[in-house]
């Protein structure tokens, strides 16, 4: 199902027609996550057979002793303790070993980063290593940034998309809501069909169009085309707006921020051209039903 290129590389094989469910800011530890939501979209995944692709910001993890952020009422009571990264792990694989066949690779975010500089510990990749062992399962861990190749089956052959991903950086913007950041990506990767993009806590796509020149390697001839990038940026599980009254959230002015995934969506475009059949794959995203 899944392969290991590089350490930020990841190959994912899917059958013809097939979606992957794209995730990130997660905060699965923090009390503001909404496992409620978080948990009915996992279930219409597992019904579904719908791979699980996660951005980043999979643990909060805010309450330890070196962190100025830190807060009682941020904590829940099974992991206020002294081991508190051990507990928040252990308990993370035992709530998500229902869906452990459905996640493929996990990259890091700033959450998980900052745990790694600051203690010196790698709670990611422990999540993930314990996971596997106890499910049997083939969790990959990415990077904060990196690619993942898709191949999907396609009448006896396959075709390939390539996603760019990025946890994020910077706060989005409240006009912009991060178009900016997807236009830096244009200028910054190449060869990119799909770019991912979380941090920022928003939820939606667009598509950008690129004129390009390919060599066909059948007919020996190049070809113009018109290359779609779709750019998807994914929301949180973290709901910290409330009822506006307090919080750092609404004291630094900052909106109330949409929940939830997308999913992205394969469909495969069949045309004649000079009497020839082509195929081409187009792709899109959707929010998760309500």
């Amino acid at each position: 199902m899944v392969e290991k290129i590089q350490r930020n590389v990841h190959l994912i094989n899917l059958p013809t027609n097939a979606r992957l469910a794209v995730l990130s800011d997660l905060h699965w530890d923090n009390p503001k996550c909404d496992r409620k939501q978080l948990k009915r979209h996992l279930d219409y995944c597992k019904e579904n057979d719908i791979k699980i692709f996660v951005n980043g910001d999979f643990f909060c993890l805010m309450q330890g002793k070196y962190d100025p952020r830190r807060s009682k009422k941020d904590i829940l009571p099974e992991h206020n303790k002294a081991n508190y990264i051990d507990a928040v792990i252990e308990d993370a694989v035992q709530w998500w070993s229902p869906y452990a066949d459905l996640l493929t690779v996990i990259g890091y975010g700033n959450h998980e980063t900052s745990i790694v500089k600051n203690l010196e510990t790698d709670p990611l990749q422990r999540f993930i290593d314990l996971l596997n062992y106890t499910n049997k399962s083939n969790v990959f861990t990415g990077g904060y940034g990196g690619w993942l190749v898709l191949r999907m089956e396609v009448r006896g052959g396959s075709m390939i998309k390539r996603i760019k991903y990025f946890h994020g950086s910077g706060g989005g913007g409240i006009v912009t809501k991060g178009a900016i950041n997807l236009t830096r990506a244009l200028e910054t990767y190449e060869g990119m069909d799909i770019f991912l993009l979380g941090h920022i806590h928003e939820n939606w796509c667009r598509n950008d169009m690129r004129d390009v020149l390919e060599f066909n390697r059948g007919k020996k001839i190049f070809e113009l085309k018109q290359k779609q990038i779709h750019h998807c940026i994914t929301g949180t599980y973290k709901e910290e707006y409330g009822d506006g009254a307090f919080g750092w959230h609404v004291e630094r002015g900052a909106p109330i921020k949409p929940t939830g995934g997308r999913i992205l969506t394969f469909d495969v475009k069949r045309e004649q051209v000079n009497s020839q059949d082509t195929l081409e794959l187009l792709v899109d995203s959707i929010k998760f039903p309500l």
